[in-house]
C-alpha cells in the first residue's frame, strides 16, 4: 500500500508536454475565432444604422403624403438639412455608432419610397443602403 501511495504522490499534476499541448490548442482556437467574431461585431454595429435608416424612410414616406413636391426635392439631401421638416430634434438619430450626419436621402420615388444611404463613421468600415426594392444592403 505504501508503494501505491508513493506513486500517486509522485505523479500529481501535469507534465510540461501536456501543458504545452493545451496552450497550443487554445492558441489555434483563438486564431480561428477572433476574425470570425470581429466580422460579427461590424455587422452588429451596422444593424443600428439599418434600424435608424428604416425610421428615417418611414418618416419621409409620411411627410411625402402631406407634401409630395417638397419631399421629392430631397434627392441627395443630408438628413441633417431636413431634420426639422421630418420632426426630428437634435440627438434623436444619434446612436452608439452613428449619428444624424451619417444619413443621406439618396432619392425619393413617385410613391414616396426613399432610399437612405449610410456612410461609415470614423473607425467603422463599409457602407449601407436602405431602399424599398432591396431592403437593407450592407457593403463591407
Amino acid at each position: 500500500m505504501a508503494k501505491i501511495m508513493a506513486k500517486i504522490r509522485d505523479r500529481s499534476g501535469f507534465t510540461l508536454v501536456e501543458m504545452m499541448v493545451v496552450v497550443l490548442i487554445i492558441g489555434i482556437l483563438a486564431a480561428v475565432a477572433i476574425p470570425i467574431l470581429r466580422g460579427k461585431t461590424e455587422a452588429s454595429k451596422w444593424s443600428e444604422a439599418a434600424a435608424t435608416a428604416g425610421t428615417i424612410r418611414t418618416t419621409v414616406r409620411a411627410e411625402f403624403v402631406e407634401e409630395p413636391t417638397k419631399v421629392a426635392a430631397w434627392t441627395n439631401q443630408a438628413v441633417t438639412g431636413v431634420m426639422l421638416d421630418l420632426g426630428f430634434l437634435a440627438g434623436d438619430l444619434t446612436g452608439r455608432y452613428f449619428d444624424d450626419s451619417n444619413y443621406t436621402i439618396a432619392s425619393v420615388d413617385a410613391n414616396g419610397n426613399a432610399t437612405i444611404t449610410v456612410t461609415a463613421p470614423a473607425g467603422l468600415t463599409g457602407s449601407g443602403q436602405l431602399d424599398s426594392v432591396n431592403g437593407w444592403v450592407y457593403t463591407p
